[in-house]
């Protein structure tokens, strides 16, 4: 049975989050994830990541998981989803208006001063791994939007990893002095309508529980609340 999701970076980390079913026991899952966690241990790989739902948190404790913080995903069905007259201009970094080095830059500047709890990789593990999670034809996803004509934020829209039509958004963010304009919602909205066109049906988006931001930007645009879940972290060589 597959109940996790687990996005693989060679030796560095696994990623891993929980598809909550409502038909599942609650031993399925414990069984399943014992199951990554002993590979993921004979494998030697640096650090576990794990989205799940809280009611396991003892359990994970037990297992030498630390807790991160916690988070709130929303979702909205995209396929009644109408483009919008946004005057918002994009492009994607495969357009090559600007190169990689100048992309990464203009992500670090945007997820400056985030109210996400969560511990940043280093810059270049992020650029790497966006190779690694989408694909040969990754810059096809990284996009940025301009307001007059300077950058103003990033979205970076593709089909979850196991699935067909689940979009997700490797990353959002607008620069820190246009943040509380109302750019988000236009930012975030445009990303929408590239994942409908991307072939996603719906979207889920996640953040964490402090984010008051991120969290009226999903509402805004039409979002609902589907879940929470803790963030965990277990550091090889941990003893379960």
């Amino acid at each position: 049975m597959n109940l996790f999701n687990i996005i693989k970076n060679k030796k560095e980390y696994w990623l891993v989050d929980q598809i909550k079913k409502e038909d599942v026991s609650r031993e399925s899952y414990i069984r399943e994830l014992t199951d990554i966690l002993e590979d993921w241990d004979r494998l030697e790989i640096g650090y576990l990541s794990l989205l799940m739902d809280e009611q396991f948190e003892s359990w994970l404790l037990e297992k030498n998981f630390g807790k991160i913080s916690s988070i709130v995903e929303y979702t909205i069905d995209l396929k009644e989803l109408q483009k919008t007259n946004n005057q918002m201009v994009s492009h994607s970094l495969a357009e090559r208006l600007i190169d990689d080095h100048e992309y990464a830059e203009l992500y670090e500047i945007c997820r400056s001063g985030s109210a996400n709890r969560n511990t940043k990789q280093p810059l270049a593990q992020v650029m790497s791994s966006l190779e690694n999670e989408l694909g040969p034809e990754w810059r096809k996803h990284c996009y940025y939007f301009l307001q007059d004509g300077a950058f103003a934020g990033i979205s970076i829209p593709h089909i979850e990893i196991g699935t067909v039509d689940e979009g997700r958004l490797f990353y959002f963010g607008v620069v820190p002095e246009l943040r509380g304009q109302g750019i988000g919602v236009q930012i975030h909205r445009v990303s929408l309508e590239l994942l409908k066109q991307f072939q996603a049906t719906y979207y889920v988006g996640s953040t964490d529980v402090n984010n008051t931001n991120m969290i009226k930007i999903f509402e805004k645009n039409g979002c609902e609340l589907r879940h929470r879940k803790g963030i965990y972290k277990v550091v090889s060589g941990a003893h379960f």
